[in-house]
């Protein structure tokens, strides 16, 4: 594989995830705060309280992000540290991230910010969360001051990370924060997600008159049928409109599609949440398109799903959260989306893989993670061979961190987290990735 000098090496975490510090410089909970004490909910309770202490060792990770040599560092801002009260901006929150976005600055490292990452304010919550249609101003209000205090020094913005997981996941199946499992809510909260997606764009664009990128990302998997039979073509229609269409469509052609409201009109009465412009809104124009890639999905028909879909065995290799391994899918995603959405350039803002790493004698010999990478990577070459423009790549993750519902069971990271003490070890991928960085593919030898 090989890769321009202009193509971005980057690598991502999220504020929840890694920061710790959960009532200090003046945050306030959020519904990852509330969702963690709600027994079951997480894997052995665990919670966010300490997680990765980046709020106090921030410091220590830019020297680490610096040893790789990567060009970009894509972080989330936590929300309820700006607004931990309705109407009240946090000046102490925002210095944090002013801190950390200027030294990445001086390390010679660029910050791709996502401003909204899943750790909703407790307050926007009790107050009908993302269901409210009035969460579309909070959130701008929260832009808003993000764009003030750090468009200056920030080189990228994300509006959304995976708003199908904040969305139906969260309000849904109930599986994320705020653990809610009504339809209904599930797709007004994405709607209105979208909705200030777009007005934020928009007000970058207008408002601040900046030309600072800014964009969304969305998970997105490929969907097949296990067989070709007529079910289970049908299953992957709407298995693939649940969790690609129904984002795609409105960010890229302004509807939502068709097939799909109809589906969803068993538990959706009315669709009058649709306001006038909306969906003119959810198109505004981006500067790229940031999509988030583990998996692919296999599916089969099931008369007794909503959707008439679930998900069928598959006999490919599978990480430790049991994902198909599916580098190939993931470049029948990208055509698909150059046939069908959009010529934007194209950021992979995530994309890596959970296994049960053990350190030993101060190494972790991670090659299953490495043969994972490469592959993608690999996949990302080749695309870029075809046209493809896919302009930068960020590891997911650049350390061990809180992994939602599964707490800290899974680890994702290329830096080996020791909770008990918060001490970082690089793992052999960290090292692997180094190398690739420097040399701008592939360079040491690997036991596929």
């Amino acid at each position: 594989m090989k890769f321009d000098k202009q193509f971005i090496f980057g690598t991502a975490t999220s504020s929840y995830q890694i920061e710790g510090a959960h009532q200090e410089g003046g945050r306030t909970p959020s519904i990852w705060d509330e969702f963690c004490d709600i027994p079951g909910k997480v894997h052995k309770s665990h919670n966010g309280n300490v997680a990765c202490d980046h709020y106090h060792r921030y410091e220590e990770d830019i020297q680490i992000i610096k040893s790789l040599g990567v060009d970009s560092y894509r972080f989330s801002i936590a929300w309820p540290r700006i607004f931990p009260e309705k109407g009240v901006y946090n000046p102490e929150g925002m210095e944090f991230y002013r801190k950390l976005a200027s030294r990445l600055r001086e390390e010679g490292i660029k910050p791709a910010v996502t401003l909204y990452h899943w750790d909703l304010p407790l307050w926007a919550h009790k107050e009908g969360g993302w269901v409210n249609r009035d969460s579309v101003q909070w959130f701008l209000d929260y832009a808003k001051v993000c764009f003030e205090e750090l468009d200056g020094i920030v080189d990228s913005w994300i509006t959304h990370n995976e708003p199908w997981c904040a969305g139906f996941l969260g309000y849904h199946q109930g599986v994320h924060a705020p653990g809610h499992t009504n339809l209904d809510e599930a797709v007004k909260a994405v709607h209105h997600m979208l909705v200030s997606h777009g007005k934020a764009v928009e007000m970058l664009k207008k408002d601040f008159q900046s030309t600072t990128p800014i964009g969304i990302t969305l998970n997105l998997s490929p969907v097949y049928p296990k067989t070709n039979s007529a079910n289970d073509l049908l299953a992957a229609n709407n298995s693939d409109g649940y969790s690609n269409r129904w984002f795609l469509d409105p960010v890229f052609k302004g509807t939502y599609p068709v097939d799909m409201m109809n589906l969803f009109s068993k538990y959706v009465h009315s669709y009058d949440f649709i306001k006038d412009g909306d969906m003119e809104t959810i198109a505004a124009k981006c500067d790229f398109f940031g999509i988030n890639y583990y998996s692919r999905g296999l599916v089969e028909f099931s008369a007794a799903n909503d959707f008439m879909t679930k998900g069928a065995h598959s006999d490919y290799e599978k990480t430790a959260m049991g994902w198909d391994i599916a580098p190939e899918e993931f470049k029948d995603l990208i055509r698909r989306l150059r046939a069908e959405y959009t010529d934007l350039p194209i950021f992979i803002t995530e994309n890596g893989a959970a296994y049960d790493d053990v350190l030993q004698d101060g190494k972790v010999h991670d090659q299953a993670r490495i043969n994972y990478v490469d592959k993608h990577l690999q996949a990302v070459s080749d695309l870029n061979e075809e046209g493809m423009n896919i302009r930068g790549y960020y590891l997911w993750s650049l350390m061990d961190n809180f992994e939602w519902s599964f707490g800290y069971d899974k680890r994702f990271g290329i830096v080996y987290v020791d909770y008990e003490t918060q001490k970082r070890t690089l793992k052999d991928s960290a090292l692997w990735y180094t190398e690739v960085v420097k040399n701008r593919g592939t360079v040491l030898p690997l036991n596929a």
